[in-house]
């Protein structure tokens, strides 16, 4: 764990780039509506080939680009941006760069913090372009949970293990959740700082799954904020690499499954899951 500091009460935007496209400039622009506060937004980029960061840097005195020197993978790069902030930076945002800011999110987002002293993660209500909202405050998966959910929930969308998992009926209100989706995350600096971070072992999928379980053990908070509203663009970045988004997505809930049941005496259980998760894998590419 890191050493405890004191930090300001300056406000900073950290998101994680790797080829954006035209999604990077709607960040940036709508980014004026979501606070009155002034923002510093850092670009932690992992390799873009567009040009897109460099653009937005130049074109934006606020905005920073920081080569992370390869491709790191989300945490990763996400641990690089906030280590590129000074001291006078309290509030970090970390998000994904093919968001559309809400009017006041990122200030209702600050205000929840007010109300919760322990809060160290604050969490939007995240909407589809289709005006869908997407589940991003949940539960911790379980083996129980995560194996009815992952083998249910394309079948049969409504089982009890997903709704559990998804918290689908916790209500709509502010509450505490287990982990909070990593795509528009407001962090308590001296909490990002008290478990070290992301875990960069996680290259896409369940870092935000780890950071919470991880910020919960530390005794931290993550809270939904559904007051505050952010729109999923979906962005150039992922749209055409879907077969190594599986892959890696399985690959990551068997690490966490796998680190949370260490040991001779659990052998077996990481043995079956990784065999269950490798078949899940194939047969979803297929």
């Amino acid at each position: 764990m890191t050493n405890a500091r004191t930090y300001g009460d300056e406000l900073a935007v950290v998101t994680v780039t790797y080829s954006p496209g035209e999604t990077l400039q709607r960040f940036i622009d709508t980014l004026d509506k979501a606070t009155e506060r002034p923002v510093r937004v850092i670009l932690a980029d992992n390799g873009s080939q567009d040009g897109a960061p460099q653009q937005a840097a130049q074109q934006h005195a606020n905005v920073e680009f920081v080569p992370t020197g390869g491709n790191l993978g989300y945490g990763g790069g996400a641990n690089r941006g906030v280590a590129a902030l000074g001291p006078e930076y309290g509030w970090v945002v970390i998000a994904n760069p093919d968001l559309e800011w809400g009017a006041g999110s990122l200030d209702e987002l600050i205000a929840a913090a007010g109300r919760w002293p322990r809060g160290g993660a604050f969490g939007p209500l995240i909407t589809e372009p289709t005006g869908e909202v997407y589940p991003s405050a949940r539960l911790l998966p379980s083996i129980g949970r995560g194996v009815g959910h992952a083998l249910f929930v394309k079948v049969w969308p409504g089982n009890p293990w997903s709704r559990a998992y998804r918290q689908s009926d916790s209500g709509s209100g502010e509450r505490t959740a287990g982990w909070l989706s990593g795509s528009c995350l407001l962090m308590r600096r001296e909490a990002f700082d008290s478990i070290d971070g992301f875990d960069p072992r996680y290259f896409m999928y369940f870092e935000d799954v780890d950071l919470g379980d991880r910020l919960g053990k530390a005794g931290w908070l993550s809270v939904y904020v559904p007051d505050a509203e952010i729109m999923h663009i979906g962005g150039a970045s992922t749209s055409q690499v879907s077969k190594r988004m599986l892959t890696e997505h399985h690959r990551s809930a068997y690490r966490y499954l796998a680190d949370r049941y260490p040991g001779l005496k659990w052998a077996p259980l990481r043995l079956a899951l990784k065999l269950g998760l490798t078949a899940r894998a194939k047969i979803q590419a297929r």
